[in-house]
């Protein structure tokens, strides 16, 4: 008996290879530096990173070096990455324009993707990289580092087991001193300050954050409307793009607000949610206020890291690939969420734009 249960393991995993060993990942590009993430991750076993496409041969053996990886990873197009190390995903680590390229090249060939936020510069790119990922049946995921945030997770846990009530008013800020001021290095500065390689300024790159997680917490909803404030504040730093951005959502019963800025004294990602009857704010992965009605005081809870693979956006990868789990409808890191998110983008530039409220279809 034993040695036929030992049989039909073996012939499982030689029939279901996909099953039983490593995601085959690919990075394509080395210039967002949130691309750190994938090659200092320690080695979980659920992902084999077999190639790097990036143009700057300097960069990619810089950060291989760095990273104590081997140089054969590195592959000068996406093409030729793909070609001789045939990855089952590609995660994206470029400039936000080139996210529609990456799935241009691979979605014809099966391969799925997942991007670093925001999903794309604009809708057009966004319905482009839509039509693919339908088509040739991949997944097409958005990774944000609030996505992994445990605080989060809670707040919309008590939304929906209804202990904040109804909710009434969402304040997200996400931001700090600068691109420059922090010192990122020069090949992610040139594109995140470029208004056609980045979209926009903190608008894209902080903005974004907040548009994902009210989208989330609004289950999928669209705002009826969305009104922007949009600044240059250090026009000599940033002469192109903006550096600060007020974006407010309109619900029929509800209000978001998201806060992006690079002009903070120091960095932030949190969230306020006020609903009828309580009120939570996640000050950052780990710790959070808690006030319900009734309670003469807020409560401060400290909330462990959440177990695999909703821990970090390659599990996630992994297991949403290999079909071991299938993300809720609008979920943080899904398609219909970030299409979503690019459409609030895009109105609150067309509403800084004009100095008008940008109406969306519903």
């Amino acid at each position: 008996m034993k040695r036929l249960i030992c049989l039909s393991a073996f012939l499982i995993a030689f029939m279901l290879p996909g099953l039983s060993e490593p995601l085959r990942v690919g990075v394509a590009g080395l210039t967002h530096t949130h691309v750190h993430w994938i090659l200092g991750r320690a080695d979980r076993g659920d992902i084999q990173l077999v190639g790097i496409a990036e143009p700057n041969q300097e960069l990619a053996l810089r950060y291989l070096k760095q990273h104590n990886l081997p140089q054969d990873l590195w592959f000068a197009s996406l093409e030729e990455m793909i070609a001789k190390t045939m990855p089952e995903a590609v995660t994206a680590f470029g400039s936000i324009y080139d996210h529609l390229q990456v799935v241009q090249v691979c979605a014809p060939k099966g391969i799925h993707v997942m991007v670093e936020k925001p999903l794309a510069v604009s809708m057009d790119h966004a319905l482009k990289m839509q039509a693919l990922a339908k088509k040739h049946n991949i997944h097409l995921l958005t990774n944000y580092e609030t996505t992994w945030y445990a605080t989060n997770h809670k707040v919309k846990q008590l939304a929906e087991e209804g202990e904040l009530g109804k909710l009434r008013k969402i304040v997200v800020h996400d931001g700090h001193e600068g691109p420059k001021e922090i010192g990122v290095n020069k090949e992610f500065l040139d594109w995140l300050t470029d208004p056609i390689q980045n979209g926009g300024g903190a608008v894209t790159d902080f903005g974004c954050y907040g548009a994902n997680l009210i989208t989330w917490l609004a289950q999928g909803r669209k705002p009826t409307s969305v009104t922007a404030v949009l600044q240059q504040l250090k026009p000599d730093v940033y002469p192109k793009v903006d550096d600060e951005a007020t974006i407010i959502l309109e619900y029929a019963d509800m209000q978001g607000i998201i806060q992006a800025s690079w002009n903070w004294p120091f960095s932030r990602k949190d969230m306020e949610v006020y609903g009828s009857t309580g009120y939570a704010h996640s000050l950052n992965r780990s710790n959070m206020q808690i006030r319900l009605k009734g309670e003469d005081a807020f409560r401060i809870e400290t909330l462990a890291e959440r177990t695999a693979p909703y821990d970090d956006p390659f599990a996630l990868l992994e297991a949403v690939v290999r079909k071991k789990l299938v993300l809720p409808d609008y979920d943080l890191s899904s398609l219909e969420n970030n299409m979503i998110v690019v459409e609030i983008l895009e109105a609150a530039k067309e509403s800084a734009r004009t100095g008008k409220e940008v109406f969306l279809k519903k």
